[in-house]
């Protein structure tokens, strides 16, 4: 069996917000310069599918992919931006990199569930951890992770699924989706407060299943593994995940213009290889990471280098 696979495409970099805008496409070459890197070259990369529409429906319903599939349309004709909310917008090339972004979800899953790869790694954008069911929000337009959960469950009868969330922002659209779902677990580790001003200590949703680690502006390495080691580590492991997706987000760096944390690049790396772990413990070692946030770019090639680092660990 592979050891890990890469979801990857091209495409992905054609979605782009305009000047200056922090989730760029210099975010996805940022990334893959560290997947081509001499320790990585020889990892299957494959092409991220297009993400069917039923796929979608398991967390959007009809009337918001409706919307959205409309204002793809309107960007494509208008061949300009159209603004989603005050941080988000699509453009021409948006919605074949969002439907991408999904669908690497989606092919990742299949081929650890499918018992083809221990674990896997989605260098996709857009992200999705902002998406709620019917809403895009920062810089997100699908919530990948829920995707990726909620195909597990119902294509290959995965119980119990959870999702770890090392991005600085809180992830409300994980979160929303999962919160009435006994059998999806979600735990997030972020600055709080911060956007989207969610993430706060105490919500649990219907099965105590939800796990809010809030870390205070100025949180360091120090900080994030206690929280790690005591809160989110030994919750995901009693409820025992059939599988565990990573939302990667690599912006609680020190060096990331977008948050006031003071994680190192070695941190990643001792996360990620603490999630294997448990996930070897509980699951066989299934795993799928998901690119969310990181928006220092040098943050971002050497963040990633030492979590492939970590995923692809005997």
């Amino acid at each position: 069996m592979t050891d890990c696979l890469i979801f990857t495409h091209p495409a992905c970099a054609d979605h782009d917000m305009g000047h200056g805008h922090p989730e760029s496409p210099a975010r996805l070459k940022a990334v893959m310069q560290a997947l081509d890197a001499d320790e990585f070259r020889a990892l299957e990369r494959r092409e991220a599918p297009i993400c069917a529409r039923d796929r979608l429906a398991l967390v959007h319903p009809g009337l918001y992919l409706d919307r959205i599939e409309g204002i793809f349309a309107r960007a494509k004709e208008e061949e300009d931006l159209v603004r989603l909310d005050a941080d988000t917008s699509v453009g021409p090339g948006s919605q074949e990199a969002a439907l991408r972004a999904a669908g690497a979800a989606v092919a990742a899953v299949d081929a650890v569930m499918g018992g083809e790869v221990f674990r896997a790694f989605c260098a996709v954008r857009p992200p999705g951890h902002h998406a709620e069911p019917d809403r895009s929000m920062g810089f997100c337009v699908y919530s990948n992770a829920a995707i990726a959960a909620m195909h597990a469950h119902t294509k290959h009868g995965a119980h119990r699924v959870a999702v770890v969330d090392f991005d600085v922002h809180h992830g409300n659209g994980t979160e929303a989706c999962f919160e009435n779902e006994p059998g999806l677990f979600y735990a997030s580790t972020h600055q709080w407060p911060l956007y989207p001003g969610t993430g706060r200590p105490g919500v649990s949703g219907v099965a105590e299943n939800i796990l809010n680690a809030p870390m205070p502006p100025g949180a360091g390495s120090a900080e994030f593994r206690q929280s790690m080691a005591d809160r989110v580590l030994p919750m995901l492991e009693r409820f025992q995940p059939d599988l565990l997706i990573i939302s990667a987000g690599f912006d609680a760096h020190r060096d990331d213009p977008l948050a006031d944390c003071d994680l190192e690049d070695e941190d990643y790396g001792w996360a990620t290889e603490k999630l294997v772990g448990v996930a070897k413990r509980t699951c066989n070692g299934k795993v799928v990471s998901l690119l969310e946030g990181g928006y220092d770019l040098g943050a971002l090639t050497r963040s990633t280098t030492h979590h492939l680092r970590a995923l692809i660990a005997d």
